[in-house]
């Protein structure tokens, strides 16, 4: 056998696909003499874990694909368990971006990425009408249809308002006041939804106690910069707020947990690697001046003092400096400068 086979099972000619319809796909694979199966949402198709096995006990190279993390966690983890590698594809980076559009890194480059985002189809065509319906798409597709949710409404208006507020806090109680919703855990139902459907990420604060980590406030961030910009229903530009979502994906895509630090003052980002051990405290704003140098300052140095490190950052547009105070030495970066380092060490 050599080649390849793909299918989309999304395909409306597919509807519905049945358990007798996998004999059927047997026969096409077999008659293509492919080596190598390529299958996109198929976590859509009932009992599609079983087949994937199977195909994988007679010697094929299995590819799936979907836009729920729970591809691989609850419907195929336990079927797969030790056999599969999950790897998360994420809308181009900054990077990426300026390498397709053959852009150098500077604060043009950056400040149009924070406009466009990284979702292909959009960066390529322009189109806003393009993200306008991803974004709904995500809500009737993936967590309507799929959680069989209800209240189309509500979810919406949710979604909308989580988008126009990124980088900001949000609670399950305050949130279910808002919107009238009936139970908080209602509320904390639709975010898990958002999460788990690449729309949006929760960070929590900063605690050694787990339970500390689930009741305190978590910051919203969208899983890309043009979603939010077409999406949003805010008036202002909120360069800053898009900056710090940005330097999230950065560190979300490049280390294992990422948590916001607050005790007196606030520190945007600590972000940790698989072994726990601190790699990073990070503050961001748009532009450092005289009026936040001292806020900016104070959390970034209560956290630096918290974890007993001496170095910590603060990525702006388009500033470099360094500032040494309190025996601690603060680098400002231009956040051009610093997204383009390497996702990996």
């Amino acid at each position: 056998m050599s080649g390849y086979f793909y299918m989309n099972f999304e395909d409306p000619r597919l509807y519905p696909f049945e358990d007798n319809d996998f004999t059927r796909l047997d026969q096409v694979v077999l008659e293509t003499g492919a080596n190598s199966l390529y299958f996109d949402e198929i976590q859509v198709v009932d009992h599609c874990e079983g087949y994937i096995r199977r195909k994988l006990d007679e010697g094929y190279k299995v590819i799936i694909t979907g836009s729920n993390a729970s591809l691989l966690s609850r419907e195929l983890g336990s079927k797969l368990t030790g056999r599969h590698i999950s790897k998360e594809l994420f809308p181009f980076s900054f990077s990426e971006f300026c390498d397709y559009k053959g852009f150098s890194h500077g604060p043009d480059s950056l400040t149009a990425y924070l406009r466009t985002g990284g979702f292909p189809e959009y960066v390529k065509s322009g189109y806003d009408e393009i993200l306008g319906h991803l974004f709904e798409d995500i809500l009737i597709r993936d967590i309507l249809i799929r959680y069989g949710v209800r209240d189309i409404k509500t979810l919406q208006r949710l979604a909308q308002y989580l988008i126009s507020n990124i980088g900001k806090l949000v609670t399950g109680n305050k949130l279910r006041k808002l919107f009238e919703i009936g139970a908080t855990s209602t509320v904390m139902e639709y975010l898990s939804h958002m999460e788990v459907s690449y729309l949006f990420y929760f960070v929590s604060k900063f605690s050694y106690s787990p339970k500390k980590q689930l009741v305190n406030p978590r910051k919203v961030y969208a899983i890309d910069p043009g979603l939010a910009t077409v999406n949003s229903g805010s008036f202002s530009k909120d360069t800053g707020r898009k900056l710090e979502n940005l330097v999230f994906l950065f560190l979300r895509q490049k280390y294992h947990q990422v948590f916001y630090f607050s005790e007196t003052s606030e520190c945007d980002f600590v972000a940790f690697d698989q072994k726990g051990k601190l790699q990073e405290v990070l503050q961001v704003c748009n532009t450092l001046d005289r009026d936040n140098l001292d806020r900016e300052l104070r959390g970034l140095k209560e956290a630096l003092r918290f974890f007993s490190r001496k170095e910590g950052y603060i990525i702006t547009l388009d500033q470099t400096d360094e500032l040494k105070t309190e025996g601690m030495r603060i680098q400002v970066v231009p956040a051009h400068q610093y997204l383009a380092g390497p996702l990996h060490d």
